[in-house]
């Protein structure tokens, strides 16, 4: 568990998500190399600060955004679940193994009621509590008792407690309505918060005895949650210092996060961490290399404020970027910008929150990864970054700098 081999595992980490496009040419699923267009027209569709959503894109408001590394999944008002994008995995859940560059909907139900997208996974609840997972499934992080990959949804367990999940690169974990926190993939790092052993688990082990537990989320080795009395906890590993705990080592269990009890919201990045707290103040700490910590220079250790502002409501992390939005309805976003995952017109990083354009209808449902999508108050979806395997969803491969509309099937 110590710092070189962790270093190794990451670089490790990068090198596979590089691999997927390469496997995904190799079996011609339709790979294309685009050159960035940066502030490209957004698909036939206005730029998301000009104008309101055509009539011809208006469908059922999403409800729920969930952005993967190369894919994209949100479910919808109507319980209807989508994805798109990289589906070499079978992370779609369409029981292909194709590319969609436009929305396809995931099974036949109505009753999806939260998703989260991990590296080549996905998860989602249902209205009737149970919890199901498909995609990879290496290291056992859909928790259907195999290390099989999964095209379809796969149900974890026949629990009908499950209240909202968390899928990071290689483990998953998740909340029950009884306020136990449970989690399942790979331990190497100690990121199941149970300790260092076993090293991997394909079913659902529940983390301590705790019935207090509210929210979770998963980043690439380390894991964060909220209890209901609204203390922070963290555990896994800290590398570059994404626990919050002044620490460049790891935790093996969970671990309170300074003595604050005001955390309203927290977001594990694949190596930072950010959160908002009751009185509107965001707060970042972990790995700083493209400011997506949003402000100090190198590792921070240890929570640090971002700016001076009062009015975040809540924040989104990716790999080494992050967005937010505040209550005013504008949406910010930091850090990486490469594929223009920033939102604002350009691939500059970014070290301290920008904003993307001037529109403040943006709602508070945010998802980023090396792409990043939001929802506006009227329901509306809105992509851009990397579109490589045309996870922004405007039917292109052709990546995008400021947000393009996503036509959602009526």
């Amino acid at each position: 568990m110590n710092e070189h081999r962790e270093g190794r595992l990451r670089t490790r980490w990068r090198r596979t998500a590089r691999t997927v496009v390469a496997a995904a040419a190799a079996v011609g699923m339709g790979v294309l190399s685009i050159g960035f267009t940066a502030g490209a027209a957004n698909a036939g569709v206005s730029s998301a600060d000009r104008g309101t959503p055509t009539a011809s894109l208006a469908a059922a408001p999403v409800s729920r955004i969930a952005t993967g590394d190369l894919h994209t999944c949100v479910t919808r008002t109507d319980g209807t679940l989508w994805c798109w994008g990289n589906n070499f995995y079978g992370q779609l859940g369409d029981g292909t193994r194709t590319n969609q560059t436009s929305p396809v909907r995931t099974g036949d139900a109505t009753t999806w009621a939260r998703v989260d997208a991990g590296s080549s996974n996905t998860c989602a609840v249902r209205t009737d509590g149970t919890l199901w997972c498909w995609g990879n499934n290496v290291n056992g992080q859909l928790g259907d008792g195999s290390t099989t990959r999964r095209t379809s949804p796969v149900r974890v367990g026949d629990a009908t407690t499950w209240a909202n999940v968390s899928t990071g690169a290689n483990h998953t974990c998740a909340v029950q309505t009884t306020g136990t926190l449970w989690c399942w993939g790979l331990n190497r790092h100690a990121q199941l918060g149970i300790g260092t052993s076993p090293q991997l688990t394909t079913t659902p082990v529940q983390v301590g005895t705790a019935t207090t537990w509210a929210s979770v989320t998963t980043g690439y080795a380390h894991t964060c949650a909220i209890r209901t009395d609204r203390t922070l906890w963290c555990w896994g590993s800290s590398s570059d210092g994404q626990l919050g705990l002044g620490i460049r080592d790891y935790r093996a269990t969970p671990t309170q996060v300074g003595t604050a009890t005001t955390w309203t919201g927290v977001t594990a990045g694949y190596a930072h961490t950010c959160a908002v707290r009751a009185e509107g103040t965001l707060w970042c700490w972990g790995e700083n290399g493209y400011g997506q910590v949003g402000g100090g220079s190198g590792f921070q250790t240890t929570p640090l404020q971002v700016g001076t502002a009062t009015t975040w409501v809540r924040v989104e992390t990716g790999i080494d970027s992050s967005c937010a939005t505040r209550t005013d309805g504008s949406l910010w976003c930091w850090g990486n910008n490469t594929s223009g995952q920033l939102g604002d017109g350009t691939t500059t990083h970014r070290s301290t929150p920008t904003r993307v354009g001037t529109a403040t209808t943006w709602a508070d449902g945010a998802s980023a990864s090396y792409h990043a999508c939001g929802a506006r108050t009227d329901g509306s979806l809105w992509c851009w970054g990397d579109n490589s395997f045309g996870q922004v969803g405007d039917g292109t491969t052709t990546h995008r700098s400021t947000p393009a509309q996503v036509a959602l099937p009526a």
